[in-house]
């Protein structure tokens, strides 16, 4: 599902009314914005602030520079573009860094948002930026927290700090003197979650700011939880001061009211979100990137970021040999495969291209399994078959098809496919090396 599918696709259906038109009036203008408030408050977007985003991009779309334009429409996309960046932080929000070492990172939120496997990914994440974190385990109520930090920092490679069901705030304390004698800069510390925010769970998390100096507190919210999670932001906002907010789940998440209302209700900006399952499934938040990705302009600077985290430079320019040399293997093919998986799938890919709302892929459209099935096909084959599929003939196609549990139809399918491929990189041999690897 691409991020807030469901607006997305709302906004581009009354923005292509008003680009059939032409020349725009006022009325047609007001009568869009009033549609696209209606679209926000659908996506959950707090009431206060869908009234005051609609103000504001009407009052500039309105104006006589705008009507009187060659292409109208394109000004209000515009307009409405600048004010959702605006909306959302206008720009990307830093992790702050403690002159004095660690810099601690107090990670707070209520039982369900994913808190504690946020501390993994958002160690992960530390970790590829070239620090040295810590986990701390501070969550002493919950059954089991402890040992699913240590699950997800083994997973991270990432060492946890745990002293059991002792205070939390000693806890913390002895890790952070830990962590100086062992040269960690950053702690990340997992605290403790509630069902519903409650008087001693504050108190706790108070007291730890008391006692250890704090250098971020980022607040963990379920975006699905829509309104409600601006709610819980806004309550836990007025007793910590936190300094950011990392929003969950946000791959299942088609209505994006959470993510379009929190900064414009707290004032504390979106620092990351939380797109999968995985530890790797964590990016820090772009408004213009998001905006873009809102509006079906796709999000091609994520897509290269992904791609130089999947592939290396060396492993792109050889891909990039064996195509002009029509040298491609099905081994080739398959190193293809598992590049897509680590960037998160064709469907998050897809979703990130330019225009890609309008293609109207459906998730599900595409078939992940298939893939799963075309890779299964290519490891049963032998490395002779690999390098030479023109040597597999019938006899092969049925053990190749019993070996990877599918049928002599699929093998055919995608020795199809394989040789398709090899006649269209024969046909950019000719380019003069203007080909280039999407990825």
């Amino acid at each position: 599902m691409a991020l807030f599918g469901g607006l997305s696709e709302r906004l581009n259906h009354i923005f292509s009314k008003l680009t059939k038109r032409g020349k725009l009036t006022e009325l047609e203008i007001r009568t869009a914005m009033r549609e696209v408030r209606v679209a926000l408050l659908e996506a959950d977007v707090n009431l206060r602030v869908a009234k005051q985003f609609i103000a504001e991009v009407s009052e500039k779309a309105v104006g006589q520079e705008i009507l009187s334009s060659l292409n109208p429409a394109q000004q209000v996309i515009k307009i409405v573009n600048e004010e959702l960046i605006a909306l959302m932080g206008s720009k990307n929000a830093k992790l702050e860094v403690s002159s004095k070492l660690p810099t601690v990172i107090m990670m707070c939120g209520l039982q369900g948002a994913g808190k504690t496997t946020l501390c993994g990914k958002l160690a992960l994440h530390l970790k590829k930026q070239g620090k040295r974190p810590l986990l701390v385990a501070g969550d002493i109520y919950r059954p089991a927290a402890i040992t699913q930090l240590q699950v997800v920092g083994k997973n991270a490679q990432v060492e946890v700090f745990e002293k059991g069901t002792q205070n939390p705030v000693k806890t913390a304390k002895q890790a952070i003197e830990y962590a100086r004698s062992m040269n960690y800069d950053t702690v990340v510390l997992d605290t403790a979650g509630r069902l519903q925010i409650d008087d001693t769970l504050m108190k706790e998390l108070e007291n730890i700011k008391k006692e250890v100096e704090v250098t971020e507190t980022l607040l963990v919210v379920d975006s699905m939880t829509g309104q409600e999670a601006v709610n819980v932001a806004e309550t836990f906002n007025a007793r910590l001061d936190v300094t950011g907010v990392i929003l969950t789940k946000l791959d299942g998440d088609t209505r994006g009211g959470a993510c379009l209302s929190i900064k414009a209700v707290t004032g504390k900006p979106i620092k990351f979100i939380g797109v999968g399952e995985k530890l790797g499934d964590l990016e820090p938040f772009y408004p213009e990137r998001m905006a873009s990705r809102i509006l079906g302009m796709g999000d091609v600077l994520s897509l290269i970021e992904k791609a130089q985290q999947a592939i290396t430079e060396e492993d792109a320019k050889k891909m990039q040999q064996k195509m002009l040399a029509n040298t491609f293997t099905l081994n080739d093919y398959l190193q293809q495969f598992s590049m897509m998986k680590k960037m998160g799938g064709a469907q998050a890919m897809l979703s990130m291209l330019p225009g890609s709302g309008k293609l109207k892929v459906k998730e599900g459209d595409i078939d992940e399994k298939k893939m799963e099935h075309t890779k299964a096909i290519i490891l049963s084959m032998t490395m002779q078959e690999r390098n030479n599929p023109a040597i597999i003939d019938s006899k092969r196609k049925r053990r190749i098809a019993a070996g990877s549990g599918t049928s002599v139809q699929e093998v055919n399918q995608l020795l199809k496919q394989f040789d398709q491929t090899k006649q269209l990189m024969k046909q950019l041999k000719g380019g003069k090396g203007k080909f280039r690897l999407p990825f």
